[in-house]
């Protein structure tokens, strides 16, 4: 299975790299982050079924997973699983108020 990034996700995953590029001044730790979102998403590819299933009352995100970033515990990758692919919606830090931000979206299996 090969994932798929929506917008939103690769929002999610500049901000993050910026924050601690920019705002934290850490290169090394903004490259590393980059490297282990792809690892775990390599990993999630090869056991789909890895993550915790995530309750959403949003009917186009029913069956919506989420799984750690390693190395960056506090951040979690949501993402669905279609019949021949994954499905990469928000990369969120844990604190964050997921139930609000993930009520947001919007259907784009279509992609």
């Amino acid at each position: 299975m090969k994932p798929t990034i929506r917008p939103a996700a690769r929002d999610d995953i500049l901000r993050q790299y910026r924050y601690l590029l920019v705002d934290q001044d850490n290169p090394e730790v903004a490259e590393r982050f980059l490297r282990a979102v792809a690892r775990t998403m390599e990993e999630i590819a090869k056991m789909p079924h890895i993550g915790a299933p995530k309750r959403v009352s949003q009917e186009a995100l029913r069956g919506l997973r989420s799984w750690r970033v390693k190395g960056f515990d506090d951040l979690r990758i949501y993402y669905l699983l279609q019949e021949k692919w994954i499905q990469v919606v928000r990369v969120l830090h844990r604190k964050r108020d997921i139930n609000s931000i993930l009520g947001k979206e919007r259907d784009e299996t279509a992609q």
